[in-house]
């Protein structure tokens, strides 16, 4: 069964051999020596300066790294800005409101794309900006370098939810006003589920709020700095975390996984096309990881899904009130080429 879906990924066979080690108690030196090398190569993976930036892992789901990050790092007196413009900015601004952050929403459509002019111009009074790199909802990949940009010029914190494009998709950390990226294992970087972090400049830990106890993000940061953990992680999920990063340079790193998830989400493009199904959202806006296509006319979703899962394909529904409009492929996990080409052949056969 190949898993088309936003994660989790179909593992590869290396990453699934990895959750056969040994069991680890989370306070014997081995562990750190794991905790370690996931923490480096997390920071190697955008070649970042380990004096600038911190990776701080959490066992958890993406959601929980976004929260951490959300939480921990608008502090006290704060304001945050947060854009919203799918399902996960809505996230974000329910997060803010449980922990009564101060904030503010600019809502867009969901296949709409965020106005970066206007959103610049809203800046002024806020402490924090928050926003969806790829959102999933739609597959759009929002476009942040320019209010990245802004954000720095005025002083402000620009905290990236990064969940679905982090190992995949380009994220200037250092020439803008990036302070945090929150991101998981089991996505681009093809782990499995259960291990989450963020990437933090050192300075914005130094100005953190403590709003949670689990998630706080100051803490586990500092106590992962000094070879140590507050609670016990999920300790296969981070052997199969560092054995993904260790794939994902022995495969060239970041460069050589964007190119592959294009490749293949240009050729489920085409081969869709060819069956009539068009794209979602026009040319140039769409992430490489993951693409939203209108249903054919006279097929609903759920024969779609139900018709490829009996042949070895997961695909994903549209969201909310998208599902009777699209579906999604994502081009995730440890996938070929023919794979994709078995993949429209299923979907031919459904159109038959």
């Amino acid at each position: 069964m190949l898993l088309l879906n936003p994660g989790p990924v179909t593992l590869s066979e290396r990453v699934r051999k990895s959750l056969l080690q040994t069991d680890l108690c989370h306070r014997e030196p081995e562990f750190f020596d794991l905790q370690d090398e996931a923490r480096t190569r997390l920071l190697a993976t955008y070649a970042l300066d380990p004096e600038v930036w911190s990776a701080v892992l959490m066992t958890g789901s993406g959601t929980a790294a976004v929260e951490s990050m959300i939480a921990g790092l608008v502090p006290e007196g704060g304001r945050l800005l947060i854009i919203e413009n799918g399902v996960y900015g809505e996230r974000i601004a329910q997060i803010a409101r449980q922990y009564r952050i101060d904030h503010e929403v600019v809502k867009y459509e969901w296949m709409q794309a965020p106005d970066v002019d206007a959103i610049i111009g809203k800046l002024d009074g806020f402490s924090h900006v928050a926003i969806i790199h790829h959102e999933t909802t739609t597959g759009r990949l929002n476009q942040i370098d320019r209010l990245s940009a802004a954000c720095k010029e005025r002083g402000i914190g620009l905290l990236l939810d990064g969940v679905s494009s982090f190992g995949a998709e380009p994220i200037d950390f250092d020439g803008g006003g990036i302070a945090a990226v929150a991101a998981t294992a089991n996505k681009c970087l093809h782990g499995v589920p259960g291990a989450a972090f963020v990437i933090v400049r050192r300075d914005a830990l130094a100005r953190a709020a403590s709003r949670t106890y689990y998630l706080d993000i100051s803490r586990l940061a500092k106590l992962q700095d000094a070879r140590n953990t507050p609670f016990t992680p999920s300790v296969h999920a981070y052997y199969a975390l560092v054995e993904a990063l260790r794939e994902f340079e022995d495969e060239g790193g970041l460069i050589a996984r964007h190119a592959h998830y294009l490749a293949l989400a240009d050729q489920v493009g085409s081969g869709l096309a060819a069956l009539g199904i068009e794209g979602a959202l026009p040319d140039g806006e769409s992430s490489v990881v993951l693409r939203a296509y209108r249903l054919p006319a006279g097929v609903s979703y759920p024969v779609l899904h139900d018709a490829l899962k009996a042949q070895g394909f997961v695909i994903y529904a549209g969201q909310g009130g998208l599902s009777n409009e699209l579906f999604r492929i994502s081009t995730m996990g440890a996938l070929r080429s023919t794979d994709i080409d078995r993949l429209i052949q299923a979907i031919a056969r459904v159109l038959r």
